[in-house]
Parts: C-alpha cells; structure tokens; sequence
C-alpha cells in the first residue's frame, strides 16, 4: 500500500511539473472577419497565460453614442493544431478556432481553414470572391 501511494505521489509531482509548451505568453490582437468601415467592428484578441490556458475576447465601441461593449472566454489549455470552441455569449457567437506563434486561423470542426467573402479585406474583395480565414498576431 506505500509503494502505491509513493507511486501515485511521484506521478502527481510529475504531472505537476510538467510545463505547457505554449507558442507565446501575453495579449494578441488580430483581425480575421474585415470590417469596412467604422460602425464599431469589434476589435478580437487572445491572451495566453503562463500555464497554458488560452483566453478569447474583444472589444467594440459603438461610433454613434461611444458606448464600449467587452467580452472575454476561457477557451481551456493550448495544445499544438488544436481547435477552440470559442463562444461569446453577447452576440452569440461562436468560433472555431486554431493559432500558432504567428498566426490565427478559423477553422471547421475538422481543422480546416475556411475560405469566406468576409474574411477579406476591401482591397482584396475587388480582386477575390473568398478569401482564407487568417489572421496575423499582432503584439
């Protein structure tokens, strides 16, 4: 019975110590869906912590009367290609989403980058019917 609750306790220790390799610590920004104008696009960010979770949010003023609208997620912990249900609740939104150190995708549930008319920007929507959902990371 020692051997097994030493056992146990040495797994926990490891478990405990055992660091999440996460590709950037801090606040991100990025700008997946384009907006084109200055009605009060929401400003979209992501904010990974030390320990790995990974936290989803955004900001948005209102251009008319100033109003500031904020929204902030816990989507869980980082994991290489994984896919993040991100659901903001305000606007009912749902996201699914992946990053890496430099880039942030919205994906389908199997991972795949979408390819939609609001992911581009003004400029390319003249050139483009659809464009990849991504975005950079911008510090």
């Amino acid at each position: 019975m020692k051997k097994i609750f030493s056992l146990i306790i040495l797994c926990i220790s490891i478990f405990a110590l055992a660091q999440v390799k996460v590709p950037f610590v801090g606040h991100r920004s990025f700008d997946i869906l384009k907006g084109y104008s200055g009605t009060g696009t929401p400003h979209y960010y992501l904010d990974v912590k030390k320990n790995g979770d990974v936290y989803f949010g955004y900001v948005q003023v209102n251009q008319a009367n100033g109003k500031e609208t904020k929204e902030e997620v816990n989507a869980g912990k980082y994991a290489v290609n994984k896919i993040m249900k991100v659901e903001f609740k305000k606007y009912k939104e749902t996201f699914l989403l992946k990053f890496n150190k430099d880039k942030i995708y919205l994906t389908d549930e199997k991972g795949n980058i979408k390819n939609l008319e609001g992911c581009c920007s003004a400029r390319e929507s003249i050139d483009k019917e659809t464009c990849n959902c991504e975005s950079e990371l911008y510090e």
